[in-house]
């Protein structure tokens, strides 16, 4: 295990009808508050008027940002960002799934920032300083609600990068699983892959020594696996959707589950090059990277991956080889993956040859990707190619 720090400065306040708390929650921070949501659903939910309600019982004046996109915009941003700088906002509140938060985070990072957001996005510029913001959360998937990342899609430059910082952090998240009841199917499809692909990135590791981490990587998958398809089949069912979203937020939470390990991101960096053309939905990119990622990489480390189709899907050893084990465990995950819906190929969006070698040369841009096994531009295009 190597050595490490771990921080988390977001408060997280899970249960039914939590949306009552969040007036106090806001209070402290100020009175001019920037609401950001998505396409609308929060006003179809009746979550909007809520949020509105608490809003109004602590005096505060809202200015709004609507219109955040599944891979959220540079210009939407900057839009946001110049809100904040002329209205004065004080705290940033993000309702909705990991796209809106990611939003409101570069927002709230643009606003104490003197040059262009894109800065922190391209590696030439560090956050130091960052507006203060929350979230209520409806969409079990991404762990924005408790970590510092965020990922923004350039879209005239046809790029798309992320940032972490610990002043991107939410102060707090309200996480009430009855908001994800109402969240379509292909939503709640892509939201599972993503959390189980977050888990991926860290379990899939040359670190050795790691058994405490390598479990609780396991039971996440585990817990994802037993509940999916019940929320799947009873949208409503309050234990399937809470242990979800709590699935989602223990993911990806600045690294609990994996400290002292390297983790990996590869699947990720080359899913972020796809959906940076071709706007596809982020987690149906990585159920499609992902088990190709797998196939290309696995023989780096095989006692990992024959662990893993022992523990996480429960295929008996017997007289099976390592190589047999790891192969029957990334059968297995792509079988899953098919069973609840997700896309397998990406001829699924009609994407072809056209833009491979763009995108192979796009996620080496900062140098090879990847720690399981470097990835360079070769690489890349590879696994590209398998994925067709």
């Amino acid at each position: 295990m190597q050595a490490f720090t771990y921080q988390n400065p977001t408060k997280i306040v899970f249960g039914k009808g939590t949306v009552a708390q969040l007036g106090g929650l806001i209070e402290p921070f100020g009175k001019t508050v920037l609401l950001v949501y998505g396409s609308g659903s929060i006003k179809r939910t009746g979550l909007y008027d809520e949020v509105k309600n608490q809003l109004e019982s602590i005096g505060a004046t809202v200015v709004e940002l609507s219109g955040i996109e599944p891979n959220p915009r540079l210009s939407t941003v900057n839009r946001g960002i110049g809100l904040c700088r002329s209205e004065g906002v004080d705290f940033i509140l993000a309702v909705g799934g990991g796209s809106v938060l990611d939003a409101s985070k570069a927002i709230a990072a643009g606003a104490r920032y003197d040059g262009d957001v894109w800065d922190f996005f391209m590696h030439k510029a560090k956050i130091g300083d960052a507006l203060p913001m929350g979230a209520v959360l409806t969409l079990s998937a991404t762990g924005s609600e408790m970590n510092g990342n965020a990922v923004v899609s350039n879209w005239e430059a046809k790029q798309k990068r992320s940032f972490g910082s610990i002043h991107t952090y939410p102060r707090f998240s309200i996480l009430d699983p009855t908001l994800t009841f109402s969240v379509p199917r292909d939503q709640t499809v892509n939201g599972v892959v993503d959390i189980m692909s977050h888990v991926f990135e860290q379990y899939f590791s040359l670190t050795t020594d790691v058994p405490l981490q390598e479990r609780l990587c396991e039971s996440i998958l585990q817990t994802v696996i037993e509940n999916a398809e019940i929320a799947l089949e009873n949208p409503e069912n309050y234990e399937a959707r809470a242990n979800l979203m709590l699935c989602g937020t223990l993911a990806l939470n600045g690294g609990l589950i994996s400290v002292g390990m390297t983790n990996d991101w590869a699947s990720h960096g080359i899913e972020h090059e796809i959906s940076a053309i071709y706007d596809i939905p982020h987690g149906a990119g990585l159920s499609i990277v992902f088990p190709n990622w797998m196939k290309y990489v696995y023989n780096e480390r095989i006692d990992r991956f024959a662990q893993y189709a022992e523990r996480v899907w429960g295929i008996e050893r017997g007289a099976k080889s390592d190589e047999e084990m790891a192969l029957a465990g990334i059968s297995a995950t792509r079988a899953f993956f098919t069973r609840i819906g997700a896309p397998a190929t990406l001829s699924f969006y009609d994407i072809g040859e056209e833009h491979l070698d763009v995108m192979a040369r796009e996620a080496v841009l900062f140098g090879p990707i990847g720690n399981f096994k470097k990835l360079n531009r070769d690489d890349v295009k590879e696994i590209l190619v398998m994925a067709l």
